[in-house]
């Protein structure tokens, strides 16, 4: 039996394709995963490129791996995701050693081109685009407990000017409704109880149901016909946050009440010189409109700190935005200019201490209003779904509350990977305190 070690950096796109990576090799080569890569007859690093210096940590991450190539020449090392995307024949120019080179949109190729790698001696790079090849290539899904994601889109047309998705993944492209729904169905006829559905822009989504076209919240109406308790979704654009979509939020109790919309600054300007296509404005509205369609809806989001030319002024728009909408648990970072971006060429002219004062900031009244609402929660009783066991405390369950808090409470593990009721006790730093509500 061959042995895949399987290293997976980036968003939850990648988890995914990971996830179908792991598949297509266990189907063609009956690869099983391990945790040492000492042990691996495949090595595949899953990519991201958002970040800066993210080309370089590739590269140390192959550094570390090389010697096991030495020792068993047949070790196949494979490079996928983002990265590859990018740098393409690059990575085996700059390491030889490299067997693969395969993109986002080639992950169903990948037993093909090992096998040519074998045959042929040579390096195989495939970073094509080939629409939605890949889900039509890729083998049935299997279940891995109570939560699956599902890709429902590739790729990303937006174009904001900091960002590398459309260069490194493709234009948008959606699957059909019909290819959607019976992935969902099958997931959920293994026992899975929550889905979330997956893209870059995932509520971009477009297609055709029963022969008339349809929008992404078409599709969260059927999607929630099925035998599936909880739906989310990631990542929202505000450009594609509909009211259909909004609406569906206060008609659809499968939907988490939690939602994740980036809004990456709140000031006016910087979001003109990123190409975002809306104010702070209209995101305030939608954010308004959206509570009012569900009031017990979380809202977290996506801050860039320090893009090129942000002054004092608008970093304050930014904290006054994220305080005023109560915005929680959200993701922030300072800017990384990436190359081949627009943003790139922009002058740059905040300091780098000044950058990292202003992170410390954003990070410090989120981390705040994020409290907030934990302590609000105290008392109440959340519908959870127990992912297994706590991290610290074997003997205690961990399961995630609509709003995507991580709970941990004493329980039976027959619980794992169902739903249960537990009552809010207290809060930690970054979980939940519970008890099973009776």
């Amino acid at each position: 039996m061959k042995k895949l070690y399987l290293r997976t950096f980036g968003c939850q796109m990648n988890e995914y394709d990971s996830e179908k990576i792991a598949d297509v090799l266990r189907v063609a080569e009956g690869a099983e995963r391990t945790e040492r890569p000492e042990e691996a007859d495949v090595i595949v690093f899953n990519t991201c490129s958002v970040r800066e210096k993210a080309q370089e940590k590739v590269f140390a991450d192959l550094g570390r791996v090389r010697h096991l190539k030495r020792a068993k020449p047949d070790l196949m090392i494979a490079v996928g995701g983002c990265v590859a995307s990018q740098e393409g024949a690059a990575i085996v120019e700059r390491s030889p050693f490299v067997d693969v080179v395969f993109g986002p949109q080639t992950l169903h190729r990948l037993p093909e081109l090992l096998e040519r790698r074998r045959s042929s001696g040579t390096p195989q790079v495939d970073i094509r685009f080939p629409l939605i090849e890949k889900f039509d290539n890729l083998p049935e899904p299997r279940a891995d407990g109570g939560r699956a994601l599902v890709s429902i889109m590739e790729g990303c047309s937006k174009y904001c000017s900091f960002c590398v998705v459309p260069y490194t993944r493709g234009e948008e492209v959606s699957r059909p409704f019909d290819d959607v729904m019976a992935e969902t169905a099958k997931l959920a006829g293994q026992g899975v109880r929550e889905v979330t559905l997956l893209g870059q822009n995932v509520n971009a989504w477009r297609g055709t149901i029963n022969g008339a076209a349809a929008d992404f919240a078409e599709l969260l109406t059927f999607v929630s016909e099925l035998s599936i308790e909880r739906i989310r979704y990631t990542t929202s654009h505000p450009r594609e946050f509909t009211q259909r979509l909004i609406d569906a939020h206060a008609a659809l109790p499968k939907l988490a009440p939690h939602v994740h919309l980036p809004v990456q600054s709140g000031s006016d300007r910087v979001l003109a010189a990123m190409k975002r296509g809306y104010t702070a404005l209209e995101y305030r509205s939608i954010i308004r409109r959206l509570r009012a369609a569900r009031p017990d809806v979380s809202v977290s989001s996506d801050f860039i700190v320090g893009f090129p030319g942000e002054t004092e002024a608008d970093f304050a728009a930014t904290l006054k935005l994220a305080r005023e909408l109560e915005l929680d648990d959200s993701y922030c970072f300072i800017y990384s200019p990436r190359p081949g971006t627009p943003a790139a060429e922009l002058p740059d002219q905040i300091a780098a201490n000044a950058k990292s004062e202003r992170l410390q900031r954003l990070q410090t009244q989120i981390q705040s209003q994020a409290d907030a609402v934990s302590e609000r929660m105290i008392g109440t009783t959340e519908r959870v779904l127990v992912e297994g066991t706590s991290r610290r405390r074997i003997h205690e369950l961990a399961g995630r509350t609509g709003n995507n808090r991580v709970v941990n409470f004493a329980g039976p593990t027959e619980l794992v990977h169902r739903f249960t009721d537990v009552r809010i006790t207290g809060r930690q730093p970054h979980s939940l305190r519970g008890q099973l509500a009776k």
